[in-house]
């Protein structure tokens, strides 16, 4: 707040341009119109943004689909590419079998989870280990010219790193929970 404070101040003694806050639209969603699929590799966007039609990429789970059954389309940008996802109206019953057991949770640093049997979850630490990588290429992004064309590549690159460490964190949360929910009855 400080620095926002003395920006605003200098906004009005020295009449300096207003700060822009960035723009958090990565992404463009279409509910039931705006968009139509052409068969089940391509896609049109109609609408005022002039997207156009896009080739899909290991869609094959998409011809099994009714069209009627796709409730959004959302068009995501990542720091590899462009992605495409569907959200699709399926009815999914899971049979699970009764364990009879009951487990708490603590949420760590050290370690990413600790139980009520004190069995202690491994934290990976994702971030930690790669941190000399990203300290290479937060090296290389400062050290080129800014408006380069090199500058987007070493920002591209590094974009990259930050998005596999994210993913890694997500993939490690979602296998353990899946573990913890399939083997006990009651998680608090």
């Amino acid at each position: 707040m400080p620095d926002f404070s003395r920006t605003v101040k200098r906004i009005f003694r020295a009449k300096k341009v207003v700060p822009r806050f960035k723009k958090n639209c990565r992404s463009v969603e279409y509910k039931q119109s705006g968009w139509r699929l052409l068969d089940p590799k391509h896609i049109e966007l109609s609408d005022q943004k002039g997207i156009g039609k896009l080739k899909l990429i290991g869609t094959w789970d998409l011809a099994f689909y009714p069209v009627e059954q796709i409730k959004r389309v959302r068009l995501v940008r990542r720091a590899d590419g462009y992605y495409v996802q569907f959200c699709i109206q399926v009815d999914v019953k899971v049979e699970t079998q009764p364990t009879g057991k009951t487990i708490g949770l603590d949420v760590g640093l050290k370690e990413f989870y600790t139980d009520s049997n004190n069995n202690n979850e491994y934290n990976p630490r994702f971030y930690r280990k790669s941190e000399k990588r990203l300290k290479l290429y937060q090296r290389q992004v400062s050290r080129k010219k800014k408006g380069s064309a090199n500058r987007l590549k070493a920002i591209k690159r590094l974009g990259k790193a930050h998005l596999k460490i994210s993913r890694q964190r997500e993939e490690h949360a979602k296998k353990v929970a899946r573990c913890v929910i399939q083997s006990n009855d009651l998680v608090a």
